[in-house]
């Protein structure tokens, strides 16, 4: 169950209006071993919360609780914030706390040789001055840039407080997100989501292409022998209409032999029935001869 924390949106004074949108953040390189690891969280914690309207999960623009206090402006890695209308944040390019109405749920910063420091210091502390209800950090490389692999804190009081983390025997570094019902976990340089729900990762988003492509193989090969089949199947209704056709013609032959079979037997039988006559009319016409010349 994602937490959720309200605060009193503080007025705008004096010549102040808003809403305008933000200036687009300037570019932050990222090295390349963060950039992917960045995308591959929002994705897979987007993907995690498609079915829920009111879940803004994004990175790269702004967050402040005021337009009006530029100092302060940061650009997390990824924010996620629970009841919330995610399309009026994303026009207005930046997640401004005092307009939305509440602090984000959940950030998390991917560390690097150039802000990973700051992550952990100056960061930690700006984002429980915003009130984030949870503020992970995460280093692939296991603590060059960050103070540790994996950290996180929640908020108590105001203050930021650490999350219990485990330390496993296979070196997994696992520690649970409140906020968004998952275990976050330090696999040999990876973050990974844990889903105790259902006691599986989360497919992060090369497995999840690599699974569609599969699925896709599987059907096109799946379709493939389909319609092999069919062919075959076919293929073997024709034979099979072809032999049926052929004993069909040569039981019509058989009978038509056998037909005239019978009809030469009718015919010879015929034939010899009238040599009998003709002999017997012969031999009569001979006896009948001999008498005339006994005579």
């Amino acid at each position: 169950m994602a937490t959720v924390l309200t605060v009193k949106a503080r007025q705008p004074t004096g010549d102040y209006t808003f809403p305008k949108p933000l200036p687009k953040p300037l570019p932050r390189p990222h090295s390349m071993q963060q950039e992917p690891t960045v995308t591959e969280i929002r994705a897979t914690i987007r993907h995690h919360f498609s079915g829920r309207p009111d879940v803004f999960v994004s990175g790269e623009g702004y967050l402040c609780f005021d337009t009006r206090d530029r100092v302060g402006w940061l650009i997390p890695d990824c924010v996620v914030a629970f009841g919330v209308d995610p399309r009026a944040i994303f026009r207005r390019n930046g997640y401004v706390i005092s307009e939305v109405g509440k602090p984000p749920d959940f950030i998390i910063e991917v560390a690097s040789s150039s802000t990973g420091a700051a992550d952990y210091t100056t960061k930690r502390d700006r984002y429980s001055e915003y009130g984030a209800v949870e503020y992970w950090r995460f280093d692939p490389t296991g603590g060059a840039f960050h103070d540790r692999p994996l950290a996180g804190d929640t908020l108590v009081d105001g203050e930021y407080q650490p999350i219990p983390l485990r330390y496993e025997p296979d070196g997994v570094i696992r520690g649970h997100s409140a906020v968004l019902g998952l275990d976050l976990c330090w696999v040999n340089g990876r973050l990974r989501f844990y889903d105790p729900a259902s006691g599986e990762y989360l497919r992060n988003i090369s497995e999840a292409e690599a699974r569609a492509q599969r699925m896709e193989s599987e059907r096109a090969q799946a379709q493939a022998e389909r319609n092999e089949a069919e062919a075959e199947q076919a293929d073997a209704e024709m034979r099979v209409q072809r032999m049926e056709a052929e004993r069909d013609e040569a039981r019509a032959e058989q009978a038509d032999a056998e037909a005239r079979a019978h009809r030469m037997e009718a015919e010879r039988a015929e034939s010899e029935a009238r040599a009998q006559r003709t002999e017997a009319e012969v031999r009569r016409l001979r006896e009948e001869l001999r008498r005339m010349r006994s005579e």
